[in-house]
């Protein structure tokens, strides 16, 4: 096992020197200092109503399980 220090900026890991490997090689990234992320929206089970939503769903006419498979693929 190797250990090199980097930072973490703009969403890339910035290594401090460059290592050489034969091939691609998997890595753990520790954080060392406290971070404070966006807490993630979650649903609300108690305000949530079946009749809801397939009010709004009334006038959709595609697949909703694709729809959703497609936004989450889109989102990665």
């Amino acid at each position: 096992m190797l250990a090199v220090k980097g930072t973490y900026k703009n969403g890339k890991v910035l290594i401090r020197e460059k290592v050489k490997t034969e091939k691609s090689v998997n890595v753990i990234v520790t954080f060392l200092e406290e971070v404070k992320t966006p807490a993630l929206k979650k649903l609300d089970i108690s305000r949530f109503s079946f009749k809801k939503a397939k009010k709004l769903l009334a006038g959709y006419k595609g697949s909703l399980s694709e729809a959703i498979v497609d936004e989450r693929r889109s989102a990665v």
